[in-house]
């Protein structure tokens, strides 16, 4: 079975949703949509307070080359542009509206008839991609039309779709392959066309087999797409760990796929893509889970982006007596949720509620030099090394020891029996290694 060679750990799975069929949640009487949602420089406001915006308007704008554009989900009337509190309790720039039934902006398609027939050119691709203000939906929001403009020394040969899913919980990207499989694939057949190549690999884990049936009987129709089952194992889907997986190519320490040959992108992202250049819809709702072991009802929801994450906790049954923490994305890699009236953004794959037993970490006490965290390192790293030059501030012996190539995927964490915060002190390493090569950088 296909898989990464290095390290790797296996939580328990609990994709209690899993079986729950996507329903729409209903459209919020009050919107917060943030001007900037993705990885990059910020986005530019085009509309005014006061004014009166369509669904799928253009209401700020990409000006810089690593950036995305921003679409109004909701017809209504912006009432101000103020700073908004996000999740993460940040405060940021937002757009306020006042919701009103939709009117779409003319050109979307918003029938659900599958649009097979593919007349874009690649450049066209690219630019639609880009105008749609699509990003990365496996977590970074990276802006998408960026990885598909490759450098004239480089050469793009396989397409990787990441399909895994191997966070706990999650099952969003699950229904998607199950609801939405062929036009994911016409997705993936847009990306090979926009970046000239012959074949797309997906990946999804083994755990998943009611998805992997159901895609490979789809792609039979898609000639150069294969769907590869892969083998359980956290964190199978880390964009390193993937192409190793399903290529057996090895990204070198600080650089890209695109090195050796290969472009990836999350299933969301397929499907994101399907829409924006079959249909002209811009990137302004998403598939989340609402799970945990203890909530009234788990579900998988279609979700507008600036609904308040207070309403579909409420519409889910409210939050159950045993929460102890509620987080954004999986159990591993998630971030707390420290604001539940903070809106949803264009990469919410996911609200979990966890109970307070899951929520606690262990007790700390001395390093029993096991050397587990080691072992569980997929990125042949020494956690415990690199966490004792955080504490004691050698920043550039902790760049030395590799440092910055930690994907922060918590396996060391997750397998230490003496609850040492090791990824919590690479952390602290990897942004001040950063901070001193921008400095480097400027003489």
């Amino acid at each position: 079975m296909n898989t990464f060679k290095l390290g790797g750990v296996h939580p328990e799975e609990n994709k209690i949703a899993r079986n729950h069929s996507t329903e729409t949640f209903a459209l919020p009487q009050k919107a917060v949509v943030f001007v900037s949602q993705h990885l990059g420089a910020p986005s530019t406001p085009v509309v005014q307070k006061g004014e009166r915006v369509k669904t799928g308007q253009l209401l700020a704008k990409a000006d810089a080359f690593i950036c995305a554009n921003t679409h109004s989900p909701y017809t209504g009337v912006i009432t101000k542009i103020d700073l908004a509190t996000d999740f993460n309790g940040y405060k940021k720039p937002a757009f306020y509206i006042d919701v009103e039934q939709d009117e779409w902006e003319e050109g979307i398609d918003t029938s659900d008839s599958i649009e097979r027939d593919i007349k874009l050119e690649p450049q066209q691709i690219i630019e639609r991609i880009k105008d749609r203000g699509i990003v990365g939906l496996g977590g970074a929001a990276f802006p998408t039309h960026v990885k598909y403009m490759i450098p004239n020394d480089k050469k793009a040969e396989y397409l990787i779709i990441n399909a895994v899913e191997c966070e706990p919980y999650l099952t969003s990207d699950t229904r998607v392959l199950l609801e939405h499989s062929e036009e994911v694939l016409i997705g993936i057949e847009i990306m090979k066309k926009a970046l000239g190549v012959k074949y797309a690999k997906v990946g999804i884990e083994n755990n998943k087999p009611e998805a992997i049936a159901q895609m490979q009987k789809a792609a039979k129709d898609f000639e150069g797409t294969e769907i590869v089952p892969l083998k359980t194992k956290y964190p199978q889907g880390a964009e390193k760990q993937l192409v190793y997986a399903l290529t057996k190519r090895e990204i070198p320490s600080g650089k890209l796929p695109i090195e050796v040959g290969c472009v990836v992108n999350n299933v969301g992202t397929a499907l994101a893509i399907y829409y924006a250049v079959q249909k002209n819809r811009p990137l302004i709702d998403n598939i989340l889970t609402y799970t945990g072991k203890d909530v009234k009802e788990n579900k998988n929801l279609l979700v507008r982006v600036g609904t308040p994450i207070r309403s579909i906790i409420d519409y889910c049954g409210g939050l159950p007596e045993s929460t102890g923490k509620i987080i954004s994305g999986g159990p591993m890699m998630g971030k707390a949720i420290v604001n539940i009236d903070a809106p949803t953004v264009k990469t919410t794959s996911s609200i979990l509620v966890m109970t307070e037993k899951e929520s606690k970490r262990k007790t700390q006490t001395n390093c029993l030099r096991c050397g587990k965290c080691v072992s569980a390192c997929p990125m042949g790293l020494e956690p415990i090394q690199l966490s004792l030059l955080s504490k004691q501030h050698r920043w550039e012996e902790a760049e030395k020891e590799c440092a910055m190539d930690c994907i922060e995927c918590g396996c060391c964490l997750f397998t230490c029996p003496a609850g040492q915060p090791l990824l919590d002190l690479i952390r602290v390493a990897k942004s001040n290694i950063g901070a001193i090569r921008r400095e480097r950088s400027k003489k």
